[in-house]
């Protein structure tokens, strides 16, 4: 998360689809669209919080109380920033970027609560405040960002900045101001500026639509089921779930299964009735797409459409290249050449499992002398659950007892950081939340001082958004001396009352995913708000995050957290060995599944002009055509995400959905340099927060690595650990993001 001038334009264009992990903050003037309240001067988000660490003040925020704070807080940085500008002083970074970074803080703590509870909490009021705010924010991001004065004073600091008397992170401070401003269009003519205003806005309103739509079509695609019998397969627990769900629809006596925003829906792993697991697909894949109220296909051509004019009126060839100029990946080209290269030997593992899966198809079918059947996606998750079950002897049934939710974040995520970075943590039930299952806990430093308050969200429901994530509600900084606040959230079912909330072996990888992203959050030790926490480039954000995933099967770890939730006993050793044996299990799937929706999210964001771009009815045959052009379009294995409900890449991650697997390859080569020096030690946690986690964005990301590792990024640490031959794979250049031995990239 950064500031809100750094990050304005992005909150106008996006609404928390991040996907798995960054700190949404947001920001306009003029008249709300949202009621006033009654009382506006008891409206507790014009004032910092009274609580620890300005925590927020969930049992006082009303939703009546958003509209009047977004509109005072962007009249008062409207007037901060017109004093700035018109200042008749000679410009300086204290009068010009450092008061930048002190405005707008009504604003900032208005927001990032308001786009923090539409992700987590929605309901009709924020979807109406959101609807009603979208293109506001657009054009209170417009004012500020092509003030011709405003732009005037940071363009002669950039000039000046070598010669300012600055520390690194002060110059780089400037050097990112002044490269947010051009990018934003500051230095157009005054007829681009005016329409680049429109355009601002309308992607601004679009996107607001796009997301409301994806969640109103998860909810409204669910599985109605009449008989139990139907569920056959499903565990005891989930089925009463299902029951539970139907109840809630006023469905009594019937069952309802959920879908989740990915392509693949959990329940086909287990699911025996065939045509039940084709329901659940085919309402997956046609989500947004149907011709429904919800249909998103008209607003991704539009905001496709859009996205190139503005790309092309800033000088960019095409949306990608306009996204890429400040990630570590850089251009387009790169971002191909690493996709490219890992495609072929993808799709040919997915061939190579499905080959398996079909075999044991043929053989049941056989055995039943009934004919057999071509492996359809909605097989893939069933019959690998038989094969994992063939070549391992175990399946996700055996060790969920061992994954009680709590003792994995308290015995597991929390132990690591223990063992890692010294830390400790403490329950507390004082603070407010805005949902009861929401657990809050005090974090203490390794010298007893408490660093940070760390909030989990770990329900799925239908106001939340889908995914799992991690935001910011306060974040470090020196300048104002506060200290982090931040939330995890993951979307795991809950169980009827009563019962434990037993996880998956994937839903336990998240949680550790997740708390990575927050110790990058919590560790944060830098001057500029601009510059904190997880404020760094998308295709480095998910690095860390993945490095932490290593310690759910560390064996001190899981030991001391994979105890059944009855007996306590812990997880047996064959169990163990079994679970660790099938880490590369299925992971041509897995790669090919995502490829497919990171490709197809760079079809889109290159293509180089208006007119290529499709209409409504032509979105879906863009997908296919692209998929099958990049060599990805393998039908048993679809994209993670389609075209209409892949809220990454409507917002925060346009062009950037590559930015996991690119992130992938830092980690690998992180880990192996981890476990070369010993593993879970303090001196090698102490390492990694000193030189990286704890500098945010006030480095250039690709020397962070470097600090840490002492060396540049290869990619075969990520082909052993994706069962991908480095004979498979053509090692990437220097241009691709692995840089060779010669020459490494700036």
């Amino acid at each position: 998360m950064k500031h809100p001038l750094a990050l304005a334009l992005s909150v106008a264009l996006s609404t928390l689809a991040l996907g798995a992990c960054q700190a949404p903050t947001r920001h306009d003037g003029a008249k709300g669209g949202a009621t006033v309240a009654p009382d506006v001067a008891a409206n507790p988000l014009f004032e910092p919080s009274p609580l620890p660490f300005q925590y927020p003040q969930f049992d006082k925020i009303k939703d009546t109380d958003f509209g009047p704070a977004f509109d005072r807080g962007m009249a008062d940085q409207l007037k901060e920033i017109d004093a700035i500008a018109n200042d008749p002083e000679a410009p300086t970074f204290d009068n010009t970027i450092v008061a930048m970074e002190k405005g707008g803080q009504v604003l900032e703590r208005a927001t990032t609560i308001f786009f923090s509870l539409v992700g987590a909490d929605t309901n009709d009021a924020r979807k109406k405040i959101q609807a009603d705010y979208s293109s506001k924010f657009a054009a209170h991001h417009d004012a500020i960002y092509l003030n011709p004065k405003l732009f005037a004073r940071i363009e002669a600091l950039y000039g000046q900045r070598a010669s300012l008397g600055l520390d690194a992170e002060g110059v780089r401070l400037v050097e990112r101001y002044y490269d947010d401003f051009v990018r934003a269009g500051a230095k157009l003519s005054d007829a681009d500026k005016a329409r680049l205003k429109q355009i601002n806005g309308e992607l601004a309103t679009l996107g607001t639509k796009f997301s409301q739509n994806v969640l109103a079509e998860v909810n409204e695609s669910a599985i109605v089921v009449d008989t139990k019998e139907e569920l056959d397969g499903l565990s005891d627990e989930a089925i009463s779930a299902a029951a539970e769900a139907a109840k809630a629809r006023k469905l009594d006596g019937k069952y309802v299964l959920a879908l989740q925003n990915t392509t693949g829906q959990p329940p086909e792993a287990f699911l025996t009735h065939r045509a039940l697991r084709q329901r659940l697909h085919e309402a997956s894949v046609v989500r947004g797409s149907r011709g429904n109220a919800w249909d998103n296909t008209g607003i991704v051509s539009q905001i496709m459409k859009l996205r190139v004019e503005r790309a092309k009126m800033l000088g960019y060839p095409n949306f990608a290249a306009y996204s890429l100029a400040t990630q570590t990946a850089k251009t387009p080209e790169a971002v191909n050449a690493m996709l490219g290269q890992l495609a072929p030997p993808a799709v040919a593992n997915a061939k190579r499992e499905a080959a398996d899966l079909q075999a044991v198809i043929d053989e049941e079918q056989k055995a039943k002398g009934q004919p057999t059947f071509k492996l359809e996606p909605w097989d893939w998750a069933f019959y690998t659950e038989k094969v994992r079950q063939k070549k391992f002897s175990f399946d996700e049934s055996q060790i969920k007892p061992y994954l009680e939710a709590k003792n994995v974040l308290e015995n597991g995520v929390f132990h690591a950081a223990g063992q890692l970075y010294g830390l400790t943590f403490k329950q507390r039930t004082d603070l407010p939340v805005y949902q009861p299952d929401v657990l809050v806990y005090d974090v203490f430093d390794a010298d007893g001082s408490q660093l940070a308050i760390f909030i989990e969200d770990m329900y799925a429901r239908p106001s939340k958004r889908g995914g799992a994530w991690m935001n910011a509600y306060v974040q470090q900084n020196k300048l104002f001396g506060t200290h982090p606040v931040v939330a995890n959230h993951l979307n795991i079912p809950k169980p009827p009352e009563g019962k434990p909330t037993l996880l998956t072996w994937d839903e336990t990888r998240t949680m550790f995913h997740e708390f990575g992203h927050a110790l990058h959050g919590m560790f944060s030790n830098v001057t500029y708000p601009y510059f904190a926490g997880t404020s760094v480039p998308r295709d480095f954000v998910e690095f860390p995050s993945q490095v932490n995933e290593m310690w759910a099967d560390w064996p001190s770890v899981l030991a001391n957290y994979a105890k059944h939730y009855q007996s306590g006993a812990p997880m047996p050793k064959e169990l163990l060995d079994k679970v660790m044996a099938a880490a590369q299990f299925n992971e041509g799937f897995r790669t090919t599944e995502y490829l497919g929706a990171a490709m197809l999210d760079q079809n889109w964001h290159q293509i180089g002009s208006v007119e290529g771009v499709p209409a409504a009815n032509g979105v879906m045959a863009f997908e296919a055509a692209a998929l099958q052009k990049d060599g990805i379009a393998y039908p048993a294995v679809p994209p993670r995400y389609r075209t209409p409900y892949f809220s990454h890449i409507m917002s925060g991650y346009a062009a950037g959905y590559y930015a996991y697997i690119w992130s992938e390859v830092l980690d690998a080569n992180t880990v192996e340099w981890i476990k070369q020096h010993g593993g879970l030690k303090r001196e090698n946690g102490d390492r990694f927060r000193q030189t990286l986690l704890s500098r945010g964005g006030s480095k250039d990301a690709s020397e962070l690595f470097r600090d840490f590792t002492g060396h540049d990024p290869k990619i075969e640490p990520l082909l052993e650990r994706r069962g991908l031959t480095a004979a498979a794979a053509t090692k990437p250049t220097a241009k691709a993001g692995v840089k060779s031995k010669k020459k490494s990239r700036k």
